[in-house]
This record gives structure tokens, C-alpha cells and sequence, in this order.
């Protein structure tokens, strides 16, 4: 390796790794103030905190590693710009690509490894940080009851407007929705105060309620009476329910008992899954258009219209009104009435069909994206960079203040199109494939354009020529406007 590629590699892979640090540290931040919730309140200790800090920083690769390079790649050939470094490397016989040639290596090796990272690595750590999530999620509960919004405890759930007094402990205005043994929302309890009180020496948590009601339906098993709704309603001075911690207090953190989620796939799985997924959605497809034609089929016209099967279906389909004319009024206002009545019925059929299938074709795009967007990553790391370094090289401003506002609006822009072409892909609108590569397709030329543009040593625009061509706009229209006021 030449001294003017060990130069240039080593100030871009220190660019590179301190905004990938940075950025990290951001970004992680963001994610324990987005997960605060899930952690606080359940006396997680700090070696569990940073495991599932580090199983989800993986999943931030897409987003840190493609700013990263951006940042860097811009930086590293600003500085070289504004401190005429590029010049002198360009008057030594030294193109452009040249000198670009050792960091093209290096991203094409980083985009390599981010399609692997992104098969491999982040599946992985999707499926650790989401049971790690899940079992955190079930840890002591009871202790942190939130005000204003309803609590999952145990089979209950909790909702208290205000909390004070020692430890928290002392509830008021308390809405509780308990699920019975078939797990329907029949018993629902209200109450004006109340108190946790728990015990050192047992595994219980008692809530003491006070001056509420407690309500609750009867199942009525009568299929005749289904429209009688039995319930009784109770009040109450004092009221203590027991919350059994054991369950709370014995979580297993390292149980991993969900896996099945499209983001936890590789390409191989989602490759399986995305092909079972559409066989059986196709099945769903001719058995409803089997079942559906059969109840709106022809026969089913002729046997209620109470007509032979002789008439002809083309005959009967072009002149039905001639053959109710058949009929006296009363036959045909019936007639009538009862096709208007299944009409309904079927684009009531139609209607909640079509939502059924838009959920299983969208969790199929999602599967579809996912496994795009492996694919996508790898070329995003090496197309920002063909973006980066020219822009670097034309624009002559190194330091840290101009790169980042030109880094991200550019790394705003291509992450909005990714996330608007993702929304329509989902729900159809698009080609997942086009979904997941539309903000890399959208880059490509501007890379292009910025690499013509530095190798030839011009500025983004040539503002003189692009004023030339209004001058001339101007001139051509003001003899037009002229030569129309003659002729008036």
C-alpha cells in the first residue's frame, strides 16, 4: 500500500469509527428513554440492563452504519479539499478514483459484512432482546402500577388516576377489569381509594380497596335467552384482593419461548416462510371464490326466482325484467326484497373478506421487505459512500460543522423515502422489492452526477451557465410578449 493510500484510509477509518461511536452512544441513549418503562420500577440489576442494551444495538445498524460512512466519506475528503490535499494529490498524476481506491475496498468489505450482519447478527439479536423484553416485561409488575393507564397484573388489570404516600402505596380513583376462568372481562371493580400492602415474609401483595362497587356478568347459557344479561352488582366499605408475586418473582430472564417473528428470520426462513405464507393465502383465495360463487352462482338465481333451469343464463342476466313481469306484484316486490337482501349480504361478505386478505397479503410484504432490505443495507453502505466522498471533494469544507448539515439532510431524505416506499410496499402499493431499494435506486444517480462532477473538478451546478439559460428564457419570451402586442 502506497503512503497516499495508508494517508487517506487512516484519516477516513478514524473519521469513521469515532461518528459510528458517537452516533451509537445516541442512538442507545434513545433507546433507554424509549425502554425506560419495560426497566424501571423492577430492581433489574445493571449487568441485565446492559444485555439487553447490547442484544439491541445490532438492530441499529441500518440506520448508524449508512450515516456513518456518509459523515466519514464527506469529512475525510473535505478535509483534503479545504487543505489543498487533493489538489496536490491530483497534480502528482493521481486521479480521483484513484485515490479513492483503498476506502472503495474498504466499503465494499463493509458491504459484504453488513449482508451479513444483517442475515445473521440482527435476526439473532431481534429474537434475544425480544424475550428478553418479553420476560422483563412479567418482572414484579405489581411495583410499578402508572398512573393514568391500565396495568397488566397478573389477571387483572389496574387503573389508579393518583398514587402517594410512603413507597407510593396509597391509591385513588381505582378502575380494576379482572378476567374470569374463560378469560372474559366479566368482573370489573371500582373504588374511591385503596392501599398496597406487602409482606417480607410471604409472596403475596394485597390491594385494599375502599368505598367502591364490584360488578359482574352472569354467562347465560340459555341459547334462548341470549338477549337477558344477569349480572349482579355488590357494594363495598372494604375489599382486600391478593396478588400472588410468586410467578412475578421467579422469571426466568434467559427463557426464549418466542421465535417465530419475521424480523428473528434469515434469508433461507424468510425465503420458506414468505413461500408457505402465499401458498395458503392462494388456497384462501379459491376456496372463497368456490364458496362465494356458489352461494351467488346462477342456480341459486333460477331456484329462488322460482323459475326453471331451461331459462337461458344469458337471457336471464340481460332481461331479468321481462321475466319478472311474469310474476304478480306481491311475487315480484318479494323477488325483489330478497335479492336486494343477499346483495347486501354478499358485499358485506366482500368487504370483510377483503380486510382478512389485506392483513395476510401485508404480513407476506412484510416478510418480503425484511428480506430486501438484507440485501438493500449492503448496497446502501457503499452507494452513500460514492455520495459522500465527491460531495466531500466539491464542496472544500472540512470540519465538523458544514459535513453533518449536508450528512443529514441527505441521510434524512434517503431514510424518509425508505420509510414512505416501505409504508406503500406494506400495504401494496408497491413492489416490496421496489420498496426496499427505491431509496438506493433514487441515490444512485446523484451519486453519479457528484462522482462526473469532482472528477472533472466543477462545482454541484453551474450557476453560470444555469443563468445564461434564464437570460435567454426572458429575452425569447419578452419578443414573444412583444411581437403579440404588435400584431394586437
Amino acid at each position: 500500500m502506497k503512503v497516499i493510500d495508508r494517508y487517506i484510509l487512516t484519516s477516513y477509518l478514524k473519521n469513521f469509527f469515532s461518528f459510528f461511536f458517537i452516533l451509537m452512544l445516541i442512538f442507545i441513549i434513545q433507546i433507554i428513554w424509549a425502554f425506560i418503562d419495560d426497566l424501571a420500577g423492577k430492581e433489574i440489576d445493571f449487568g441485565i440492563i446492559l444485555k439487553f442494551l447490547t442484544y439491541y444495538s445490532p438492530k441499529l445498524f441500518p440506520l448508524v452504519v449508512p450515516l456513518t460512512v456518509l459523515l466519514a466519506s464527506i469529512m475525510t475528503f473535505g478535509n483534503l479539499s479545504e487543505q489543498y490535499e487533493l489538489v496536490a494529490i491530483k497534480s502528482s498524476g493521481v486521479s480521483l478514483f484513484r485515490a479513492m481506491r483503498s476506502l472503495i475496498v474498504v466499503n465494499i468489505i463493509l458491504c459484504v459484512g453488513m449482508f451479513f450482519v444483517s442475515n445473521s447478527l440482527i435476526p439473532y439479536a431481534e429474537f434475544k432482546s425480544y424475550n428478553l423484553r418479553k420476560n422483563l416485561a412479567k418482572l414484579k409488575p405489581a411495583l410499578a402500577i402508572k398512573e393514568g393507564m391500565f396495568n397488566d397484573i397478573n389477571q387483572m388489570n389496574i387503573k389508579v388516576e393518583k398514587k402517594y404516600g410512603p413507597d407510593d402505596s396509597l391509591l385513588e380513583d381505582i378502575i380494576i377489569h379482572q378476567n374470569t376462568f374463560n378469560s372474559k372481562n366479566t368482573l370489573v371493580i371500582k373504588a374511591e381509594s385503596g392501599e398496597l400492602k406487602s409482606n417480607d415474609n410471604t409472596e403475596l401483595l394485597q390491594l385494599i380497596l375502599n368505598n367502591g362497587k364490584r360488578y359482574e356478568e352472569i354467562e347465560n347459557n340459555n341459547s334462548k335467552s341470549k338477549q337477558v344479561k344477569p349480572h349482579t352488582v355488590v357494594e363495598f366499605d372494604k375489599h382486600t384482593i391478593n396478588i400472588d408475586l410468586k410467578e412475578f418473582n421467579n422469571v426466568n430472564l434467559e427463557e426464549e419461548s418466542f421465535n417465530n417473528t419475521f424480523r428473528m428470520q434469515n434469508i433461507s426462513q424468510l425465503e420458506f416462510s414468505i413461500d408457505s405464507l402465499s401458498r395458503n393465502l392462494n388456497i384462501r383465495y379459491e376456496n372463497f371464490a368456490k364458496n362465494f360463487y356458489s352461494r351467488i352462482g346462477i342456480k341459486n338465481f333460477v331456484r329462488n326466482a322460482g323459475m326453471t333451469n331451461n331459462v337461458s343464463k344469458v337471457d336471464l342476466y340481460t332481461n331479468y325484467s321481462s321475466h319478472l313481469q311474469d310474476y304478480d306484484r306481491r311475487k315480484q316486490f318479494d323477488i325483489l326484497s330478497e335479492t336486494i337482501n343477499l346483495t347486501n349480504g354478499h358485499v358485506q361478505v366482500l368487504n370483510n373478506q377483503k380486510s382478512n386478505f389485506f392483513v395476510k397479503e401485508k404480513i407476506i410484504n412484510l416478510h418480503k421487505l425484511n428480506l430486501y432490505d438484507k440485501y438493500a443495507l449492503g448496497f446502501a453502505s457503499i452507494l452513500l459512500f460514492f455520495v459522500g466522498a465527491p460531495l466531500g471533494a466539491i464542496v472544500r469544507k472540512g470540519g465538523i460543522g458544514f459535513p453533518i448539515v449536508i450528512s443529514l439532510i441527505l441521510f434524512l431524505t434517503y431514510h424518509f423515502i425508505g420509510t414512505f416506499s416501505k409504508n406503500a410496499a406494506e400495504d401494496g402499493s408497491i413492489d416490496p422489492l421496489v420498496g426496499s431499494f427505491l431509496p438506493n435506486i433514487i441515490m444512485l444517480p446523484l451519486g453519479i452526477y457528484l462522482i462526473i462532477r469532482a472528477t472533472s473538478d466543477k462545482s454541484i451546478l453551474n450557476f453560470d451557465k444555469l443563468l445564461h439559460l434564464i437570460r435567454v428564457f426572458l429575452e425569447k419570451f419578452s419578443s414573444i410578449k412583444l411581437n403579440f402586442k404588435a400584431k394586437q
